[in-house]
């Protein structure tokens, strides 16, 4: 399945939607929408995975990336994930970092 990466925003809050696997080979695309995200200004991130079918340790590094970018202040939540998705955040703990929520 091919990578997509889509961001949409509103008032506040900037959306990532996510398609394919977020690996070595497409983090870059989502660093650069996760700049763009945070240029808005917004005060939270939703990062709608319910199409994101693998998630590599780049792109759990990504995800890293975004919790910096985007600061402290930020809410970021990673909604419907699959559960092999669900599954490697929460083994990386990173879990703790952003809030899982079920779609």
């Amino acid at each position: 399945m091919a990578f997509d990466v889509r961001l949409r925003v509103n008032e506040r809050v900037a959306t990532i939607e996510l398609k394919g696997e977020l690996d070595a080979g497409t983090a870059a695309r989502f660093h650069e929408t996760v700049d763009e995200a945070a240029a808005t200004g917004a005060i939270e991130l939703v990062i709608r995975a319910e199409q994101l079918s693998y998630l590599a340790s780049a792109g759990l590094r990504a995800l890293v990336f975004a919790r910096q970018k985007m600061g402290d202040d930020v809410r970021i939540a990673v909604v419907g994930a699959t559960e092999p998705v669900a599954r490697t955040i929460k083994l990386a703990g990173f879990d703790h970092s952003i809030d899982l929520v079920d779609a």
